[in-house]
């Protein structure tokens, strides 16, 4: 399992944003978001997976959403005040985020892209979202990852 902090975690801790952190076994290859939750004992609600899409601007956005849902990419679009957006070609993820699949955090990415959290965060006090890292997860409260992404909070499932 991987040890030490994350880039997600030091830009916390810099940020002085409290947050905890759980780490999973991924040796079995399972690192899909439904997997994840059940091996961290949370429910899907709880547990939230970060997805990049492209804008016909061709502008990149970060969407945030519960791992048992999908992305509605017609909300995805309303909200980031697009035509139309489109999912980024999963070889193209490490290259615009710098995190790989399984391990993208919507805290700490290359370069700030516009964020959008699913407003069902805010039923919750905490989240669990990625720590940049396949086998490590960040535990946060909604409000406070919408302040270190600069993130709102919209409908997008």
């Amino acid at each position: 399992m991987a040890k030490g902090k994350t880039n997600a975690m030091r830009i916390l801790d810099a940020a002085s944003i409290s947050y905890g952190t759980t780490e999973y076994d991924s040796k079995d290859g399972l690192t899909d978001g439904v997997s994840v939750a059940e091996k961290v004992g949370r429910k899907t609600d709880e547990v939230f997976k970060t997805l990049v899409a492209q804008g016909t601007s061709k502008q990149y956005y970060v969407f945030v959403i519960p791992v048992d849902r999908e992305l509605n990419l017609k909300k995805a679009a309303a909200a980031a005040g697009e035509k139309k957006v489109e999912m980024i070609p999963m070889k193209s993820l490490q290259h615009i985020t710098g995190y790989i699949k399984g391990g993208c955090s919507p805290i700490g990415m290359k370069k700030q892209f516009p964020t959008f959290i699913d407003e069902t965060a805010n039923m919750h006090q905490s989240i669990l979202v990625s720590a940049g890292q396949i086998g490590k997860q960040i535990e946060i409260n909604p409000e406070d990852l919408s302040r270190i992404t600069d993130g709102a909070f919209v409908i997008l499932s």
